[in-house]
């Protein structure tokens, strides 16, 4: 194989999307895509944009849903592409067309779930939800706009059909949405299994 060096604008190589959802100030619920996160144990490290409306709210309450989608919601996901959450449109979404949106859920067809642990709503349609309390949340030095964010997991969902031996999700029948250079996936036929599996 030949490898040739590369400068790609992003680097979103396959990364399941999640539609993470916070408490407003007025006690409605907000919806931020987001692709940018990663797993250990029952803890979750999140990216977002750190001029957002999900910023602004994990700072203020501490608390959110990360809903993963499946591919049946791609074009959910893609509708809230060019919604934000903030009444005056920062200029970083403004220059991609964003525009405010009060209810996101209905922007997108979506419905919303009581959470059990924290006071955003869930996302019905998602296939996983999981509610989480911020443990740690700042704005790196070395990169200007964005967040990083520490969520421990407090409660799980999942689908009944997606569930195996009570509360394992069944790799065979769940696939997230993949965010895959800025192009939408589900994932492909199994290939195999780990020795942990």
């Amino acid at each position: 194989m030949v490898h040739k060096t590369i400068n790609p604008k992003i680097l979103y190589y396959g990364n399941p999307v999640i539609l993470l959802t916070t408490m407003n100030e007025d006690g409605s619920t907000n919806i931020s895509p987001i692709s940018s996160s990663w797993a250990l144990d029952h803890f979750l490290v999140i990216g977002l944009g750190a001029e957002g409306k999900a910023y602004e709210n994990l700072k203020q309450r501490g608390e959110c849903v990360l809903n993963i989608p499946g591919p049946d919601l791609w074009e959910q996901v893609e509708s809230l592409a060019v919604c934000t959450g903030k009444e005056i449109v920062p200029p970083g979404k403004a220059a991609y067309g964003c525009v405010y949106v009060k209810d996101k859920f209905q922007a997108a067809g979506l419905t919303g779930k009581k959470s059990s642990a924290v006071s955003a709503d869930a996302i019905a349609e998602c296939p996983i939800q999981i509610e989480g309390k911020v443990r740690h949340i700042r704005e790196p030095d070395y990169m200007e706009g964005i967040a990083i964010a520490e969520v421990e997991a407090a409660a799980i969902h999942a689908q009944e059909d997606i569930i195996k031996e009570g509360h394992h999700i069944d790799p065979g029948k769940w696939s997230p949405l993949i965010y895959n250079f800025r192009h939408y996936f589900g994932l492909g036929k199994e290939l195999g299994k780990t020795a942990r599996a």
